[in-house]
């Protein structure tokens, strides 16, 4: 893409209000990176170009009257596809979706297209939001842009991958067990995932619904805080939607890491991880206390437990809300048997590949009559432990410095085949999101082989604010934004 059409969507946002560029060149020029360099990196599975170049001149028409619609007026964005819009497909990297048109957007769809963005197109993924990889499509896999040999993450790969290869100005993905801040991790751009209850899940297709959030993925900090305060505020249609105010998330940027308490969880420095990412990542934090914050260890002693309590309480959810996938309503039927029971059979054998009905087994197992108590109930008893943990670290802390991942991104196929090493990769993430507090990914630094490494940044319950100012701070000082994988 010409360097005068930056990924950048703060930068892109000035030049569109001051009509350097119009919102049409901007997304022409991606439409035609997006043909350049998409059939190598497989990120997009549905280009809407005609839609794009329609919003963009309808952009254009506010902007040259100078009433511009909102924040994101004219720039190009582009979404997971896991998020329902209006007559769009919508698949889920699924073959029982992949004729789907849903009826309505989702509540986050409709924010942004209210503060005037452009929808370039639907985003890979792994199959309902169940990997860590992108290998998990049934469509194809998605490769990192800074190594095409290497995995970009998962299940938000497309997201991270789009916005690294700047294939869009920013992008939404979803965060189950780490879902935006691998990837992000993996491919050197910033995702978060914010509060559970921040942002309404109204028309997010459900993986696990007591974990899944919705959030942005994109090249800076500045970038995230624009797109979280469009998504963000409270929604009657969620019932898990929090009614609390919205703070001025790019106001807040401007505060220092001075004074700001950070622990650094000692069961997140894991055996096995490898030095590069430990490295940088205990750099980013001597820096935050060289800025004047203070840093402390401290301790999560029930993380070790995290990850076999997530795939019990995830695979248990799975199980419940992907049962509606039977063939009657929506989505795939195959009706070659010879009554109601084969057409389910067939349908969901079909229609799901291996990973979601290996979940979908594992869940089912985990609810059923004489097993409940062991298993799901346990599970959700240690994700009270795991949530007790942080609720005490944070009466000490105002942040939590951790790596995102053990490794950078690994090679495509190196664990696909190996599910509890799959699973195991986020076992860094994975607490977060049973406790439902919100933390981000953020560039620090890449290995010896040029691959990213992030940094995460881990708050109180609704501390985005003070989450993406430390990001922020930490990001100005550093180049690691600037850098671009060779394309």
């Amino acid at each position: 893409m010409p360097e005068k059409f930056p990924a950048d969507l703060t930068t892109l946002r000035r030049r569109l209000l001051t009509r350097e560029v119009t919102s049409t060149m901007v997304t022409r020029a991606l439409l035609e990176r997006i043909a350049v360099l998409d059939e190598r990196l497989g990120a997009y599975l549905l280009v809407d170009g005609e839609g794009a170049l329609a919003g963009a001149a309808a952009a254009d028409e506010r902007l040259d009257a100078g009433t511009p619609a909102g924040p994101l007026d004219g720039i190009p964005l582009a979404l997971k596809d896991i998020l329902s819009t209006r007559g769009r497909r919508t698949t889920c990297g699924s073959r029982m979706l992949e004729h789907f048109v849903p009826a309505y957007d989702a509540t986050v769809v409709e924010r942004l297209h209210a503060a005037g963005a452009v929808v370039l197109g639907k985003l890979n993924m792994d199959e309902f939001a169940m990997g860590s990889s992108t290998e998990n499509s049934a469509f194809k896999p998605t490769r990192n842009p800074w190594a095409p040999d290497r995995v970009p993450g998962g299940s938000s790969g497309g997201s991270a991958a789009a916005v690294a290869a700047g294939l869009c100005a920013a992008a939404l993905g979803s965060d189950t067990g780490g879902s935006i801040r691998q990837p992000a991790s993996f491919c050197g751009v910033v995702g978060m995932k914010p509060t559970y209850g921040r942002v309404s899940r109204y028309g997010l297709v459900a993986f696990a619904s007591s974990l899944d959030q919705l959030g942005p993925v994109t090249r800076t900090v500045s970038d995230a805080a624009l797109l979280l305060g469009v998504m963000a505020g409270h929604d009657p249609r969620d019932s898990t939607s929090v009614n609390t105010p919205v703070p001025d998330y790019v106001a807040a940027l401007g505060l220092p890491l001075e004074g700001l308490a950070i622990g650094v969880p000692r069961e997140y420095f894991i055996d096995g991880m490898e030095d590069d990412v430990r490295q940088a990542v205990q750099a980013a934090i001597d820096f935050c206390a060289g800025r004047g914050a203070r840093v402390e260890e401290v301790s999560l002693p029930h993380t070790e437990y995290a990850v076999a309590a997530y795939y019990l309480i995830a695979t248990a959810e799975a199980s419940s809300n992907l049962a509606r996938y039977d063939g009657v309503k929506y989505g795939l039927r195959e009706s070659g048997g010879e009554n109601l029971l084969d057409m389910y059979l067939d349908t969901r054998s079909q229609g799901f590949g291996p990973e979601v009905k290996r979940r979908i087994m594992l869940g089912t197992y985990a609810l059923s009559a004489g097993y409940y108590d062991a298993y799901y109930r346990k599970a959700q008893q240690v994700r009270t432990l795991v949530s007790r943990d942080f609720a005490r670290v944070f009466e000490r802390v105002d942040l939590l410095m951790a790596p995102v991942t053990p490794t950078v991104a690994f090679r495509l196929g190196e664990k696909i085949d190996d599910p509890l090493q799959m699973y195991l990769n986020d076992i860094l993430t994975i607490p977060v999101n049973l406790a439902g507090l919100p933390a981000i990914s953020v560039p620090c630094g890449f290995s010896a082989a040029g691959l990213p490494v992030g940094l995460q940044i881990i708050g109180r319950p609704f501390a985005e604010e003070t989450i993406l100012a430390a990001a922020r701070c930490y990001e100005e000082a550093h180049d690691w934004v600037e850098r671009r994988p060779e394309l």
